[in-house]
């Protein structure tokens, strides 16, 4: 006798179709999973301020007895007496010239040489920039051309400075340091004035400004065959050693 089997009690038929749908159901649970947003919950820590009940304390009321200022002394009131004198004297009036020229006033038509004028020399301090001088200021010591007296110039003076370079106490211990610009002016009398620093402590400028009031006398610089004054700067570092 042959067994039929029933089509219906055959499982694997749909097999594929079941498979197909599992498949999609994962897919999309993952992906559900994967996009899903979490946030994260922060503590929050609360407070709880207890009030307890206020007891109010009764404070006793101090009364101070203050005596009463003294009275003021009396003064005495002094009564000016008005005396009424009758103007019997003669008030003279005082007549005022006036100072300007009417058409009946005569004018003096003195003639005035030029004997007759004062002239006074005044001397003009000029000052002309040591870049452009004819002949610059000649420093003791040095010779040559204008050339070879700029060089010794400029050499003498840093000689100069670290010679009499002297750094201020105070201001290393204070840790100042930086850098002054000294200006100074030789006059046409040679002498070095009319010093003046700029920095960034006081104590620096100070020293710069005895530094160069220590200069010697020197030739004065010429320009056209005169003396004239040459202004002059020149910057002093001040640093301290690490």
């Amino acid at each position: 006798m042959e067994l039929k089997k029933n089509p219906r009690a055959n499982v694997g038929r749909n097999s594929s179709l079941f498979f197909a749908v599992g498949l999609n159901v994962m897919l999309l649970l993952t992906y559900l999973g994967l996009e899903h947003k979490t946030y994260d919950i922060e503590a929050v820590k609360i407070d709880v301020l207890m009030l307890e009940d206020q007891f109010d304390e009764d404070i006793p009321i101090t009364i101070i007895d203050v005596l009463p200022p003294p009275p003021p002394p009396q003064q005495q009131v002094v009564t000016e007496v008005i005396t009424i004198v009758e103007d019997v004297a003669d008030v003279e009036e005082s007549v005022i010239q006036s100072t300007e020229i009417g058409q009946d006033d005569t004018i003096d038509d003195r003639e005035v040489g030029i004997e007759d004028v004062a002239v006074e020399d005044v001397e003009e301090d000029i000052e002309v920039p040591f870049a452009i001088i004819e002949k610059v200021p000649q420093f003791p010591g040095c010779t040559g051309n204008n050339l070879e007296l700029r060089a010794c110039f400029e050499r003498k003076i840093q000689e100069h400075l670290q010679k009499h370079f002297r750094y201020p106490e105070a201001a290393a211990e204070l840790n100042i340091d930086g850098k002054v610009y000294v200006f100074f002016l030789i006059d046409k009398y040679g002498n070095v004035t009319k010093v003046k620093s700029r920095g960034p402590d006081q104590l620096l400028e100070t020293e710069a400004e005895r530094i160069i009031n220590l200069l010697p006398k020197m030739e004065p610089g010429r320009q056209r065959d005169m003396n004239v004054s040459v202004p002059y700067s020149i910057p002093i570092n001040f640093k301290l050693q690490q």
